[in-house]
């Protein structure tokens, strides 16, 4: 069997930046990339699809936030939204990831490093995004039972 190599990238959705986090291409690291800040959906697009092209990526992976109780309340409804016009526009495949605890998570490890999360929400939208992907790399690689990850899409 021949192994493909996968490249994905993570979103973190928010209304006012959308964390970025890719993969190395054997799709076993996530890592943060960058920090979008959102003006409007058409430079969201060109900003993105310059990471697309130049990381060949094959799949978007959206964080969606579901409500603690697992139901997809108003914020996730406007993720999916944002995140199916923009896989339309990136002519992409998307995946969802339950984010409901990753912008958690991502503070807990700035205040781990002794920064403040309230100076740096950009990276925390980053450590989100690359725990959302890290959160699906790791799924599909379950899928594959530990194998290196073969992804047809």
């Amino acid at each position: 069997m021949t192994t493909k190599y996968i490249s994905a990238l993570g979103l973190d959705v928010g209304s006012k930046r959308i964390g970025i986090a890719g993969c190395d291409r054997t799709g076993l690291i996530a890592t943060g990339i960058t920090t979008l800040e959102r003006k409007s959906f058409e430079q969201d697009v060109v900003q993105i699809r310059n990471l697309v092209h130049e990381r060949e990526v094959q799949v978007l992976v959206v964080g969606l936030p579901y409500s603690m109780d697992g139901s997809i309340g108003f914020q996730a409804r406007h993720v999916q939204k944002f995140a199916n016009r923009l896989a339309k526009a990136l002519q992409l495949p998307i995946d969802y990831v339950d984010e409901r605890l990753t912008s958690f998570q991502a503070e807990q490890l700035l205040i781990a490093e002794n920064r403040s999360p309230s100076r740096n929400k950009g990276l925390i939208d980053r450590k989100a995004a690359s725990l959302i992907l890290q959160q699906w790399l790791d799924s599909k690689r379950a899928i594959t039972h530990g194998s290196e990850i073969a992804i047809e899409y």
